[in-house]
């Protein structure tokens, strides 16, 4: 009777510890995830600041665009002046 109960403490820290490591295992697994995750977060936001237009940059791209578009606009005006 002394040995099966010694056998039976001997499973229940075997079966303990095997839980314990599927835990630890897969909550560091998840962490890494969340990691790698924030990690691609963090380069995405650094290639759209690099990227992108700023403010002033656009504003001077859209005074040309309007400086065109009203050159345009008078041209159509004076061929319609024309006819």
């Amino acid at each position: 009777m002394r040995q099966s109960k010694v056998e039976f403490e001997m499973e229940a820290d075997v079966m303990w510890s095997g839980l314990l490591s599927i835990v630890v295992t897969g909550i560091g697994f998840w962490v890494k995830s969340w990691t790698n995750e924030i990690t691609r977060l963090q380069i995405l936001i650094n290639r759209t600041r690099e990227e992108y237009i700023t403010k002033a940059d656009s504003s001077d791209q859209m005074n040309r665009v309007m400086t065109r578009l009203d050159g345009l606009d008078a041209k159509i005006d004076r061929l319609i002046e024309r006819k």
